[in-house]
């Protein structure tokens, strides 16, 4: 380590989900060396795919980042399922990027690599771990990731925000782990409902309805959006809805322009009610701040956001993922009583309608369900993975 300085080198990527925990535990980085009085500083280096969601949220964060190749492992039932074209093909790129990892991080010399999984840390562990870089990696889900499970093999410390997770790693890999919970970004908590209303050009005059967040990531959750056009004046009779549905692959038909001729057709008084939007940014803490109930995927990061907030929600988890992992994260919000779940395969027009015409007439109980949600929140989680880091580049 510099005599002032702690060379942090941060990876992770291929959804927002592994990125966002980066990005908060960065910011709480930075806020506990300000209150160092200068005594150290922080400096940061973003590896991740050249293409990937992390490009462009680490590089709005403000964080230098380089890209470098990367190959995906998909999990199968038998050894025999992992020889596929794609696997192989990727098999190729693995190399390619621990080649381009050993560069960038002998350059950059970091003091402590932190890796937030996804596919895309794998090469930039396994150069920190040849250049004998502490490494410490952090698992969102209650389900440890393939790619996590690699990058465990080779950290010194293993951060979970579950206890539930230890099992899923090897008898010898859990004496390294600890349990901070999911960090959240700062800006969540920021948010404004008189803003947002003025933000989204809603009508002042329907403030007495509730608001629904309907989201599905980066690329839009096409099972929800779908569901939604399909019951969007009968939605907007009974609330407003902020709707991001993401941006699908080049080539196929994309659902905002969909979702847009849908909002074209509606009588005016509900067309004011209805919000579209591709990507939701720095205007997500407005989002939060205005919604009574989310509609989404069960993503570790979004679970978690939601939590924190103490939002009432129904998920609709994506299946197949690795283990099941976002039923999983669903079940525990169910469980308190913060949520519904509705799955992939019954999430229709009707069946949207009929849950949220439920949930809507029961507001005392909505407020309720947001309540129980606050009982999953771990709010010191960035606090203390940010300790951990730093405590880690100070051994080195």
């Amino acid at each position: 380590m510099s005599k002032n300085k702690i060379r942090i080198l941060i990876t992770g990527g291929g959804t927002g989900g592994h990125v966002s925990p980066a990005l908060a535990t960065v910011q709480e980085i930075k806020r506990l060396a300000e209150n160092q009085a200068g005594e150290w500083s922080p400096v940061f280096r973003y590896i991740g795919s050249k293409h990937g969601v992390e490009k462009r949220l680490a590089e709005e964060a403000g964080l230098d980042f380089v890209g470098v190749q990367t190959g995906k492992l998909r999990r199968a039932t038998n050894p025999l399922g992992m020889l596929t074209i794609k696997n192989l093909k990727d098999l190729f790129r693995i190399p390619v990027g621990v080649f381009q990892s050993l560069w960038h991080v002998a350059r950059f010399k970091p003091d402590v690599i932190f890796s937030t999984g996804g596919f895309v840390c794998v090469p930039p562990v396994l150069a920190g771990w040849l250049l004998r870089v502490p490494v410490l990696t952090h698992e969102q889900t209650v389900t440890v990731g393939l790619a996590n499970r690699i990058a465990a093999r080779f950290a010194r410390r293993i951060a979970l925000s579950f206890e539930g997770a230890v099992s899923e790693l090897p008898a010898r890999l859990r004496t390294r782990t600890f349990v901070t919970g999911n960090p959240v970004r700062q800006i969540i908590f920021q948010g404004d409902a008189a803003r947002a209303i003025e933000r989204f050009n809603f009508n002042p005059a329907d403030n007495d309805l509730p608001t629904l967040y309907v989201t599905g990531g980066a690329q839009g959750a096409r099972v929800i959006n779908q569901a939604v056009e399909a019951v969007l004046p009968e939605l907007l009779q009974s609330a407003r809805i902020i709707h991001q549905c993401g941006q699908q692959p080049a080539g196929e038909t994309q659902d905002y322009d969909r979702l847009q001729a849908a909002a074209d057709k509606l009588p005016p008084e509900l067309r004011q009610r209805y919000f579209l939007t591709r990507f939701v940014g720095e205007e997500i803490g407005d989002v939060f701040a205005l919604s009574n109930l989310v509609i989404s995927r069960a993503g570790a990061g979004t679970v978690t956001e939601i939590a924190a907030l103490g939002k009432a929600a129904v998920f609709v988890p994506l299946v197949p993922t690795g283990g099941d992992e976002q039923t999983r994260n669903a079940q525990r919000a169910e469980a308190v009583g913060a949520a519904r779940i509705i799955k992939q395969s019954e999430m229709k027009g009707p069946r949207l309608l009929e849950e949220v015409r439920q949930l809507l007439a029961d507001r005392p109980n909505l407020k309720e369900m947001g309540q129980k949600a606050g009982l999953l929140a771990r709010p010191k989680a960035a606090h203390d993975l940010a300790e951990a880091v730093i405590e880690l580049g100070r051994s080195k």
